[in-house]
């Protein structure tokens, strides 16, 4: 018997509800649900960070939360972190540097910067290493995503 749970929460800045069974994870109800197909599953075990949204402010690997978890939440994924202004810096930045080829982890890589950047807006190179450990790439290497956050934090404080 498939019984499904109603979850109210925001994803975007947008109240939505879906229905999800209990067993399934943030990422399956984001991607076949909701039909937000930016995050990635990679590994579907925590690993890869290529399914990284930010919950309530924190980021977290979206396969390893149950969808029903998400009641009363606020989720970013990859689609809400453009504006109707354009690119974030982050993503422009990443085009700039050519931070991405096969583009997997790509939107893993950008929403967890952005988590980084929302609490520390200076952070340093050490600090942009560590905060981003738990994303993995197979193809570029990690020079260019580190450099492409570095220059989103420029552009970001140019902003201001």
């Amino acid at each position: 018997m498939n019984t499904k749970t109603l979850v109210s929460c925001k994803i975007n800045d947008t109240d939505t509800d879906f229905l999800c069974e209990p067993r399934q994870s943030l990422l399956e109800c984001l991607r076949d649900v909701l039909s937000l197909t930016g995050s990635k599953e990679g590994c579907n075990d925590g690993n890869c960070g290529a399914c990284t949204v930010i919950l309530d402010g924190r980021i977290v690997d979206s396969c390893l939360v149950l969808g029903v978890e998400a009641q009363g939440k606020q989720i970013i994924t990859i689609e809400g972190i453009a504006t109707a202004e354009g690119l974030h810096p982050l993503q422009q930045a990443f085009l700039e540097q050519a931070a991405l080829q096969c583009g997997i982890c790509t939107p893993g890589f950008i929403v967890a910067a952005k988590g980084l950047l929302d609490r520390e807006p200076k952070a340093d190179e050490h600090r942009i290493r560590h905060w981003l450990a738990g994303n993995l790439c197979r193809c570029t290497g990690y020079d260019k995503i580190v450099r492409a956050v570095l220059q989103a934090e420029e552009m970001q404080a140019k902003k201001k």
